[in-house]
Parts: structure tokens; sequence; C-alpha cells
């Protein structure tokens, strides 16, 4: 059993820094050392009751870090590797495993064992993984080897492929299927957002719009790859985007906000036989109202965006080669390097719009 530092929700609205109990692994298992942690917008809907109430919750999922101990039968990772924790351990019999389609995994594998408090209280891990914590516990599956040689300053970028820049990257490669040449609109510049834009960079797009309300974000956006962009308060964002692409609208549009304005301005801003993708999280009980017409006669299509359709043992090494090529800029994603006691204010940092990322450093 292993004594460590960590940061856990007890109760809605409660962030506190403990002492928490992480068992040596078990059978397909690994024990890891936690070297970066990002703070992400999924911690706070954990924290604010927004996933459930199986209160007290472990967070933190971002995260890369080292093998310490693996269980029996664990054959993936070996003591020693560098890890990026995912949180799409595929079972490999699941409908979609058995159809080859690994990337929407039905039941992906979570540690078996708790990690606990000290008074034996059983912790529920923020997406399995629990990563706000020195040392965490979780599914072998769940930890993809980095065999790139970084810098130890470079863990902190790294990491965060973990959820929020490879849920966005994966929205326009992967889901959004982005093409050399063609034009890509994504409305809203947060993190996801952003990593959105430099897929769509990445991926050969030509023209790339950011449309925000914050002309900061839209600044940043453009240092990542936006070759436009449309302040939508000073402008409707669906007029811009036409005007931009000679009247049609754009090949692929990425709702990165998840609410029914900005899904509705990306359903109007795509061109004819053009794609639009949802990839920011609605709220519970969201509704939209679609014309069936208009949706038939635009012909295209409509997506939503899990996790950008990633299948981390094949993504992960492509971006970390990207990153290491110069092609993909993660370290304009680490905005601050922070400690453990500092998560909580982090998240009202995050609130104000003006981190991409505060990221834990241990």
């Amino acid at each position: 059993m292993h004594k460590v530092r960590a940061v856990v929700s007890l109760k809605k609205g409660d962030v506190s820094v403990t002492t928490i109990n992480v068992p040596s692994p078990g059978p397909g298992e690994a024990l890891v050392k936690v070297l970066t942690c990002g703070v992400c917008q999924t911690d706070e809907h954990y924290v604010e009751g927004g996933v459930g109430d199986n209160y007290p919750y472990l967070l933190g999922h971002e995260s890369a870090g080292i093998v310490e101990e693996i269980g029996e039968g664990v054959t993936n990772v070996e003591v020693g590797d560098k890890v990026i924790l995912n949180w799409r351990a595929v079972c490999g019999e699941c409908r979609a495993c058995k159809k080859g389609q690994l990337q929407y995994c039905f039941n992906t594998h979570n540690a078996t064992q708790k990690m606990t408090l000290e008074d034996g209280t059983e912790l529920e891990a923020a997406l399995g993984i629990g990563s706000f914590a020195e040392k965490t516990l979780v599914a072998a599956g769940q930890c993809t080897k980095i065999e790139a040689e970084l810098e130890d300053d470079q863990y902190a970028a790294v990491g965060l492929l973990g959820c929020g820049v490879t849920a966005g990257i994966g929205a326009a490669l992967n889901t959004g299927e982005v093409q050399r040449g063609e034009s890509v609109a994504v409305i809203g510049c947060g993190g996801v957002g952003t990593a959105a834009i430099a897929g769509a960079k990445l991926g050969g797009a030509t023209k790339v719009i950011a449309v925000d309300v914050d002309e900061q974000k839209l600044e940043r956006a453009r240092s990542l790859g936006a070759t436009h962009t449309v302040n939508s308060k000073k402008k409707d964002a669906v007029e811009a985007i036409r005007e931009l692409t000679d009247g049609f609208g754009a090949d692929l549009v990425i709702d990165a906000v998840g609410v029914a304005d900005t899904f509705k301005q990306a359903f109007e801003a795509r061109d004819l036989a053009g794609r639009v993708v949802l990839v920011g999280v609605p709220a519970p009980g969201a509704t939209l109202e679609v014309p069936l017409d208009e949706l038939f006669g635009h012909g295209g299509s409509i997506k939503s965006s899990w996790y950008g359709d990633t299948l981390p043992t094949r993504d992960f090494p492509m971006f970390v080669q990207h990153y290491q090529l110069g092609n993909l800029d993660l370290d304009a994603f680490v905005t601050e390097r922070i400690a453990l006691e500092d998560v909580e204010s982090a998240f009202e940092t995050m609130k104000t719009g003006k981190v991409l990322r505060s990221v834990v450093e241990f």
C-alpha cells in the first residue's frame, strides 16, 4: 500500500489536498508515478456534480508518468516506461472492438482495485484515472508508452494528450476527416477548440477560421494555426464564415462549445455536403430543433466527437512525433506550471478563459 498526497472532492463544491491509499497493482493493473497532470474542465464537472454524485472523487486525468509497478499478466508496459495516461483502454471484446472499431470501445478497462481515503472510504477516480496524485493505480491498457526521448519540461505538454488536446485534434483529424486544401471553421476557442484549430492545420486545411467572443482567445487561435478570426460579438458568425469561403460555407465546421446557438451556427455555416462535428460537451437535457428539410437538402454529415474518436495506441505516438518535428505546438497549451496545492485556484483561473491549461508538475 502506498500513501500519497492527492486532490479529492469529498462533496459537491469541495476541493482539498489530502493523503490517500493506493494499492499495489493486481492482475492487469499498473502503478504509475505521476509526473504531470493538466487542470481540465471535466474535473470541475466532477466537483460540481455534473458527472454524478458518487463522492468522494479522486480528481485529475490528463497526465504523463512513469510505470513504477505492474501486476500479473501485464505485457504492454514495463517498469520504468514513460507513459501518457488515457481513459480509452480498449476491451477487445465489445461490439465496437469486434467490428475493428477500437476507437469506439464501449467497455474500456479501469483498475479493479479502488484507491481510498486513509479511513478506507473508496474513491471514484475521475475518468478511471485519478492523477492529481503523486501515484495512481490504473488498468495497464490506460498507459500508452512514450517511445520518444523528451526533456523533463516537455512531459507537461505531452501529458495533455490524455484528454482535451487530443479531443480537439481528433475532432478535426479523425471525426471531421479534414483533407488538404479544405476550409475549416471552429466555433469556440477554449482548450479543445484551439486544439481543433491545431488539428485542422496539421491535417492540411488551407483556410482555418476561428470564431469566439474573446479577442484574447482569437489572437491565441491565430498563433496556433487560424488563418482568419471572427469575433461573433461584433459580426454574425455564419455570415462571416460564408464571406471568408466565397459565399459557400466551410467544408468542415467544428462546434467546440456545445450549446444550441453555436450548433445552429455550425449547421448553417457549412458548405453543401459539408460536415459538422460536435465536440463541445452539451449540458444534460440540452435540446435543439433542426429543420429536417434543410438537413436533407444540405447533405453532408453531422457527427459527435467523443475523445476525438481517438485510439491512444495509434494516435498518441503520431501526435508526439509531430510535436518533436515542430508540426504540433503542444508547449503553447501549457499556460502555467503549478503545484498540487494550487489546483483549487487553477479551477477559478480556468473560468476566466485566460489559460489553455494549468499543469501540475510533481
